[in-house]
């Protein structure tokens, strides 16, 4: 199998539910993320063979092969099949390991892989309006929940407390308030049009949700947003967002014979089934899966990315691993800057392939709960 290297990675900057980029449509978003992507790469349409995009909520402005249409908006030639994928939340990020599965396989010389999620046009729960996808006998043997009533189960299962995981969620916005300020995040994400709360046009040069100064009185006051007792709150919670990210693989070889410098590449990903009903505490044992699978110890890695579905996720996790909390999650995560469903696999990979460079570290770890009792994760290294 081939070695699948990553060219280049880019986002867009993550809008607010009703925020600063509610006027575009989310395949005018996915198509703006892949010509950017190619654009720095230093690739053209022409070089790739296939392109493979998550997205959770496939209906409506996001239906009918998502995928295929952001082809058709980007303008590239009509010759380029598409793919959608829905992995729930880790949607983005299975469609890289696909990517770069295919890649490996010969199956594809070049494979752009990504995900877009608008939740302010294509709000959640938009597949599923009147009839359940779920069984009685699924919910006889699983009892499926809501993921935020799963949050605080796992809360009582791991005996998190209220007050770590509001200390968490404030240490996520001063992190993606720090990063954004000294510039560490403007090399992942590109530039776009939006609109300012009064409607009129702006340049979009960051992302939206972060609070620069946290009110920690204010979020300690928040009431439980699933469960009457629970500990899960709006603002331990990831946000409801909008945005894409993209990532352009090949092997180390055409990369070499195309004259692209790559910045990482893949060593493992693995993909995992945990309890539907706790439902978020599958990034365990793909943790441990994914260090088997690439010869690694938890110490060899520098730098981590741990989606922040709810932050109980993060905290469970830690209890795991006792990671440095230094490595994890440097610039912030879904609490501060968003979750775009769909998209927030590539977000983050795109964050932790940039990141390696910006701290100077060599191995990044990326893993993320998904609906439905999954996980996926992924170990990249970096190599310029």
């Amino acid at each position: 199998m081939s070695e699948v290297v990553i060219v280049e990675a880019v986002r867009s900057p993550i809008g607010r539910r009703n925020g600063w980029l509610r006027e575009i449509h989310p395949v005018t978003l996915g198509a703006l993320t892949l010509n950017e992507l190619l654009a720095r790469g230093g690739a053209t349409p022409q070089d790739v063979d296939h392109v493979v995009m998550g997205c959770v909520e496939q209906a409506d402005e996001q239906g009918l092969n998502v995928a295929r249409n952001i082809v058709l908006e980007a303008e590239w030639p009509i010759e380029i099949a598409a793919t959608s994928v829905d992995f729930q939340c880790g949607s983005s990020q299975q469609a890289v390991h696909l990517g770069a599965a295919m890649v490996a396989a010969g199956q594809a010389q070049v494979v752009v892989a990504g995900g877009v999620e608008h939740m302010t046009r294509v709000p959640m729960g938009s597949t599923v309006r009147e009839a359940s996808p779920f069984t009685p006998g699924m919910m006889d043997v699983h009892q499926l929940v809501h993921q935020g009533i799963a949050s605080d189960e796992i809360a009582r299962h791991f005996g998190i407390q209220r007050d770590e995981i509001d200390d968490y969620s404030y240490e996520s916005h001063l992190r993606a308030a720090r990063a954004t300020e000294r510039g560490w995040l403007t090399g992942e994400m590109f530039e776009m049009e939006g609109v300012d709360a009064a409607g009129q046009t702006i340049r979009v040069k960051r992302d939206e949700g972060f609070r620069a100064a946290p009110d920690r009185e204010r979020m300690s006051q928040l009431p439980p947003a699933f469960t009457e007792d629970g500990v899960t709150t709006a603002g331990n919670s990831s946000q409801i967002s909008d945005g894409a990210a993209a990532i352009l693989l090949t092997t180390r070889e055409h990369a070499a014979k195309k004259g692209w410098r790559p910045r990482a590449r893949i060593l493992a990903t693995c993909a995992v089934g945990s309890d539907p009903h706790l439902m978020l505490t599958g990034p365990l044992p793909a943790t441990h899966q994914v260090l088997q699978r690439a010869g690694l110890q938890f110490s060899d890695i520098d730098l981590f990315e741990v989606n922040e579905a709810f932050a109980t996720v993060v905290k469970a996790w830690e209890q795991e691993f006792q990671p440095d909390r230094a490595r994890v999650n440097v610039h912030g995560g879904a609490v501060a800057i968003g979750h775009p469903l769909g998209g927030s696999g590539a977000r983050l990979m795109t964050t932790l392939v940039h990141a390696l460079t910006t701290h100077d570290r060599q191995l990044g770890l990326q893993t993320m709960c998904c609906g439905g009792g999954m996980a996926t994760a992924t170990i990249v290294e970096r190599l310029n």
